[in-house]
């Protein structure tokens, strides 16, 4: 739209300045003629005042001082006919030195100089070619320059976009890497424990079963009250097992939490404070209820990060009687109108495979409650 209006401009001036040619011819036209000088001048200073338009910089002074000259000659030789011409190369001047307003309006001193166009006719034809400078000077411009801030802006807001969903994506992998790392953990510490404590058990109890198949022809009341004892040994083992197992398995409320710490502490690190604030006793949520709760933390959060622009982000779980209440807000910009994208889709889906509820709220930043039950 710029380069159209600015080619616009280019053309009108073309038509005022040859306008204002022909007044000069019309004044200088006699039984013979225009002289051959004056339409020599004449297409001179045109061509000078067109061919000015290719060239960028300082070297566009020299052409106006070559217009300036011809269009001296042109008022000594043509007479005061030309006095337009004169006005539009003043225009030009101050135009492309980005002069102030207020200087513009010095053209019109013409006025005092007596021309055979007539007051008046000077008077319409310096205000008309005022108002195109100054509409495009100042009016047109500032419109130009205030579309490419716009365009910039835009484009920083894109870019700055584009950097949080890719920081949010790499939060997301990064927390879940530590989760599996503190998994992984998790099952290497069952592991030494189950050696550790359950491997003299069991070489014991092979040991005995050796001996007493060696007896048993022997002494077979011998044999048999050994391998009773390996019987007992061996459920004591088991008994050992599972509460070993039940021990040091890893609750998914242990783990849920500890990731949602872990989002917490990763949205701090890049700028965004970030609190989770929780109230009742966590223990009587299921294991199903906590996906949920975990799932959804990671999509709201990724948002807020994302599309926001928020400062604070709070992640409240409140647990009552039968329900359990979960809310994530930011103190973001928010939105006019709330899309059903792939994220908040994905919530209310998994909202709905538990039996819950969901609400959106984006007035003051944005919020999603949740309202889980208690099965």
């Amino acid at each position: 739209m710029g380069k159209f209006l600015k080619d616009s401009f280019i053309i009108v001036r073309i038509i005022l300045m040859l306008l204002f040619c022909a007044y000069g011819f019309i004044d200088k036209m006699d039984e013979t003629g225009v002289p051959v000088k004056v339409l020599l001048l004449v297409a001179f200073y045109i061509s000078v005042m067109s061919l000015k338009e290719l060239v960028e910089g300082k070297i566009r002074l020299v052409f106006f001082a070559l217009a300036a000259a011809a269009f001296a000659v042109l008022i000594y030789i043509g007479g005061f006919g030309f006095i337009l011409l004169g006005c539009f190369l003043y225009l030009e001047l101050i135009s492309f030195l980005k002069c102030k307003a207020h200087l513009y309006f010095l053209i019109y001193l013409v006025l005092f100089i007596n021309s055979p166009i007539g007051i008046f006719n000077q008077l319409i034809f310096i205000t008309l070619l005022l108002v195109c400078y100054l509409q495009h000077d100042f009016v047109i411009e500032a419109f130009r320059k205030q579309m490419i801030e716009d365009l910039v802006s835009q484009q920083g807001l894109k870019k700055d976009m584009t950097n949080r969903e890719v920081a949010a994506r790499e939060a997301i992998k990064k927390n879940t890497l530590m989760s599996e790392n503190k998994i992984l953990e998790e099952r290497a510490a069952l592991s030494q424990t189950l050696h550790d404590k359950l491997g003299h058990n069991i070489n014991g109890s092979i040991y005995q079963l050796e001996a007493s198949k060696v007896i048993m022809d022997k002494d077979p009341e011998k044999s048999k009250q050994m391998i009773q004892g390996v019987i007992d040994q061996l459920r004591t083992g088991m008994d050992e097992i599972r509460a070993i197992l039940r021990k040091e398995r890893p609750e998914k409320k242990k783990m849920a939490l500890l990731q949602l710490h872990e989002l917490c502490a990763d949205c701090n690190e890049k700028g965004v404070e970030a609190e989770l604030s929780i109230e009742g006793d966590t223990s009587v949520i299921p294991n199903d209820i906590w996906e949920v709760i975990l799932d959804n933390s990671f999509e709201a959060v990724s948002n807020s990060m994302k599309y926001s622009k928020c400062s604070h982000i709070n992640i409240t779980i409140i647990v009552m009687n039968k329900m359990v209440r979960c809310v994530i807000s930011d103190d973001g910009i928010g939105c006019d109108k709330i899309v059903d994208g792939m994220g908040i889709s994905g919530m209310r889906q998994r909202i709905r495979s538990v039996g819950g509820t969901i609400d959106f709220e984006s007035e003051a930043g944005f919020k999603v409650s949740t309202l889980l039950p208690l099965k």
